[in-house]
């Protein structure tokens, strides 16, 4: 009996999320008229367009392994197209609505737990998969603020004049994770449930894996940058970086407006604030707004076929 009312009190759940994939499509798109959509994309030349939207594509393919990996250290497999699916759904809610521990992790736990995987396997995939997105962007962002340190617009009233001390916290906090995985055998017990560090070679993989997904983001972004701006991918992932940094921490979906704010700030005394908006508002449509459309499809697709069947069949 328990069973059964699980299974449909998550089945709702998925629902639920779906509804709320559409609420928050229809507020960016109340956010960002749809004619100024319009216009923004057709200021950009299509190559780069095109671009950006293949980058895309590789960088939601790269996030794959996140759960591939997530799932092998739980010792659980499943097929990978179904960790695909999983991996794709939950990353785009978690990008675009932000509070992933709320909402990628749920639906996480919504496919996984239909298919089959112990409830503790699966909290040990979900924190493997967080950690793991903070690690790349610990390793990149801790490496390029100390070797070329960002000023940081006072208008941001961070306690630091440039980037540099927040790189050394991103670094020591990357070697902690490293030397805990060498040398932590033990595994860590909170309340009934034991967590341990993986091994240094995985560790080392998730750092990969995630920095490669960070770089990729950013690739989207620059490549939707006005010609006319004079700046390296280099000089350009660090202002993403602290951008995305800052967009996360406010925990706004999409760190909408937080990141905007930061890259404006940076660039707006090279080119007009106008051209560096388009840009952003064209990454917004490509980068999260195109993903949700799908994953909401696909969402809506997979509810309609196993969760109403959940509902209906176990009344």
């Amino acid at each position: 009996m328990f069973k059964k009312l699980q299974l449909n009190w998550s089945s709702l759940f998925g629902l639920l999320l779906f509804a709320l994939s559409v609420w928050v499509m229809s507020r960016e798109l109340q956010e960002y008229n749809y004619r100024h959509l319009l216009d923004s994309l057709a200021t950009i030349p299509k190559r780069r367009l095109s671009e950006s939207i293949w980058l895309t594509v590789i960088g939601y393919l790269v996030m794959v392994p996140y759960d591939i990996l997530g799932l092998s250290y739980a010792n659980c497999s499943l097929n990978w197209k179904r960790i695909a699916l999983t991996n794709f759904i939950s990353s785009v809610f978690s990008n675009t609505i932000g509070m992933a521990l709320l909402t990628g992790s749920a639906i996480r736990y919504r496919f996984y737990s239909s298919w089959g995987v112990p409830p503790w396997a699966i909290a040990q995939a979900i924190a493997f998969v967080n950690f793991t997105f903070w690690l790349g962007m610990f390793a990149l962002a801790g490496l390029i603020f100390l070797i070329n340190p960002l000023a940081i617009p006072p208008q941001l009233h961070l306690p630091f004049v440039s980037v540099r001390p927040i790189g050394i916290i991103f670094l020591l906090l990357i070697i902690v994770y490293l030397l805990a995985s060498l040398l932590l055998r033990k595994p860590l017990r909170i309340g009934s449930q034991e967590f341990r560090f993986p091994n240094f070679k995985i560790s080392i993989v998730q750092i990969i894996i995630s920095s490669c997904d960070w770089l990729l983001a950013a690739a989207v972004v620059y490549v939707l940058l006005p010609s006319h701006l004079s700046i390296s991918y280099g000089n350009f992932l660090e202002i993403y970086l602290l951008a995305m940094f800052a967009g996360v921490v406010s925990n706004i979906p999409g760190g909408l407006g937080v990141f905007e704010t930061v890259i404006l700030l940076i660039l707006s005394s090279e080119v007009s604030a106008v051209s560096i908006f388009s840009s952003l508002l064209a990454y917004r449509v490509v980068y999260y707004f195109f993903p949700l459309i799908v994953a909401t499809a696909a969402l809506g697709l997979y509810e309609l076929k196993h969760g109403t069947k959940n509902i209906t069949g176990k009344m």
